[in-house]
């Protein structure tokens, strides 16, 4: 049997001095005072690029205007010390993305800020200007992510204040269509895919998450990926049908839907179907956001259309949810054959360990800034984006911006003080991680 360890006196003291010291934040270095206080000293700058940005239409479909708002952002990261390029992406309907570079000290982790110049709000929305009621500002992409790119731009002004970027190996990549990502998805993605397997940890600027007044930290997005299920089959007199025509495309596609509802959901899975059409003739729009059909009541339905989004956490759920869908179109049914075409979307980002060691790391910033433990979002709380590109080659962290409400919405409104919460987090975290070995 092992003997329990006595203390002697002077040890239980040492260790009753010790431990309240071990459970106490470390406070902030002078170099995190001083970028406190830069960031509260930009407020005014900070909020004026903010409404600039918003005061330009950057819709997705905006080539025009997105490639306004990168010049604007231009200056700002040169003056940082930044080397800025743009990739033209008009080959993909697009206008491209916005990347700035820093080099900083050799052997320093590399880190990847990624948000997006491109709103939900093309030119033609009556939702157009920059407003601002005390604590809240308003206006298209306020919030997503013009908000967020400010942040961002705070974050790095606080850290030149404090002389902590001049050291820092940093690749910002802006996209200018997360909303509406540009064909093929492929050549829209690959220099954002190339930038995440150069860095060491990627920090996503979109809005930050909140559930019951407490903020949360990101550490994982579920995939969006669309679908399309396409039947066929033979027709003739309604008086035939359940006989030798069969039983018609549109009793052949609600068995297939029903199927999928009842085999397919699992925890963390969604899948939506989001238009449907059937008849004697069917067809999906050019756009994919329509769908027509034509028909009698006695003619047995020749063709159908479903159409629809697959959402999960992780490639191993995407690929069995898609292997169950394509096993259930591909069963027999009666006159009828089908067809099930998935097409590219956001990949997933599963809550990795690298992913939760961040969060982590966030959570020791909160110590140092006296603000409360940030729990892990429920990724059913949050859409896909563009960190899900790069979450199976680098560690990430996601909403790294300022909190809100009614994004994509002409009732999208920041709230105001979370920006410099945000980007005092940014910059004590991007300043630590930076300066840490690769």
């Amino acid at each position: 049997m092992v003997r329990p360890m006595l203390l002697t006196r002077p040890l239980i003291a040492a260790a009753l001095v010790l431990a309240p010291v071990a459970a106490r934040a470390a406070p902030p270095t002078p170099a995190e005072q001083a970028m406190i206080a830069a960031v509260t000293r930009e407020q005014d700058r900070t909020l004026g690029l903010l409404e600039r940005l918003v005061n330009q239409n950057s819709g997705s479909r905006n080539i025009a205007g997105n490639k306004a708002v990168a010049e604007m952002l231009r200056p700002e990261f040169e003056a940082l010390g930044f080397a800025v390029r743009w990739i033209p992406m008009e080959h993909t309907g697009r206008a491209g993305h916005l990347v700035a570079t820093h080099k900083g000290k050799k052997g320093g982790r590399r880190l990847l800020l990624i948000g997006h110049l491109d709103t939900v709000f093309e030119p033609d929305s009556p939702f157009q200007r920059f407003s601002r009621e005390g604590d809240k500002a308003m206006g298209p992409g306020v919030a997503d992510d013009k908000g967020g790119v400010v942040t961002m731009v705070a974050a790095l002004r606080a850290m030149q204040a404090a002389g902590t970027l001049r050291p820092a190996n940093i690749e910002v990549f802006l996209t200018g269509d997360e909303e509406d990502a540009g064909t093929p998805q492929d050549a829209a993605r690959a220099d954002l895919v190339a930038a995440g397997k150069r860095a060491d940890a990627a920090l996503d600027f979109e809005g930050l998450s909140r559930v019951d007044g407490k903020d949360m930290g990101s550490i994982a997005r579920r995939s969006a990926q669309s679908w399309t299920i396409t039947v066929t089959a033979k027709s003739g007199h309604s008086s035939g049908v359940f006989g030798a025509d069969g039983d018609g495309a549109i009793y052949a596609l609600s068995e297939m839907l029903s199927a999928i509802r009842h085999d397919v959901p699992e925890p963390n899975l969604t899948l939506n179907v989001g238009m449907i059409a059937g008849g004697a003739e069917a067809a999906l729009a050019a756009d994919e956001a329509h769908v027509s059909a034509s028909g009698k009541t006695n003619i047995i339905a020749a063709k159908a259309i479903a159409r629809g989004d697959l959402r999960t956490l992780s490639a191993e759920q995407n690929a069995r949810a898609q292997a169950k869908m394509q096993a259930i179109v591909a069963r027999s049914y009666p006159g009828a054959s089908a067809a099930l075409n998935f097409e590219d979307g956001y990949p997933p980002m599963a809550p990795t360990e690298g992913n939760k060691a961040l969060l982590e790391k966030l959570n020791a910033v909160n110590d140092t800034l006296g603000l409360p433990e940030m729990g892990a979002l429920d990724p059913m709380k949050r859409g896909a984006g563009d960190i899900s590109f790069v979450a199976a080659d680098v560690p990430g962290l996601v909403g790294l911006g300022p909190a809100s409400s009614g994004d994509h919405t002409p009732a999208e409104t920041v709230d105001v003080p979370s920006i410099w919460r945000q980007a005092r987090r940014a910059a004590l975290l991007m300043s630590r991680l930076g300066a840490e070995k690769r």
